[in-house]
């Protein structure tokens, strides 16, 4: 079935066969004032700033992140790897030294009661991850 072109500044919709001139969000009269575009240059480039500065400033939240947790597996493997005689008990803390050969050793002996060449204290927490306790 051949269908009548309608002319231009006739709205017609072909698929439901209606005028629906009324409907739609912006003006079809020929006589209508014409849509200006208006430059979005000014808006672009502060939004852009913005959101570079919102991209930056979660980047270094998620590296200090990133940093602090590969400091705690460091102190994690310098504790695990350390001697000790005992069984480390959960929520305790320890304090680590280093022996006259500079390897590290574990004791529940705390600096003020000894000389030995203290490293830091730690605490075993309920994971079982070595925490560095704030000297």
């Amino acid at each position: 079935m051949a269908t009548d072109k309608k002319p231009d500044q006739i709205v017609f919709n072909e698929d439901t066969q209606r005028y629906d001139a009324s409907l739609k969000p912006y003006a079809t009269n020929v006589g209508a004032p014409a849509i200006q575009v208006t430059g979005n240059s000014t808006w672009k480039n502060r939004n852009i700033n913005k959101a570079n500065k919102q991209i930056q400033a979660k980047y270094l939240e998620l590296k200090a992140e990133y940093d602090k947790m590969m400091q705690e597996l460091e102190y994690n493997n310098l504790v695990y790897n350390a001697r000790y005689n005992f069984e480390p008990i959960v929520g305790e803390t320890y304090h680590l030294y280093r022996d006259t050969q500079e390897k590290p050793f574990l004791s529940i002996i705390a600096p003020s009661d000894c000389n030995f060449d203290f490293m830091g204290s730690f605490l075993l927490n309920s994971e079982l991850i070595w925490k560095k306790v704030d000297d």
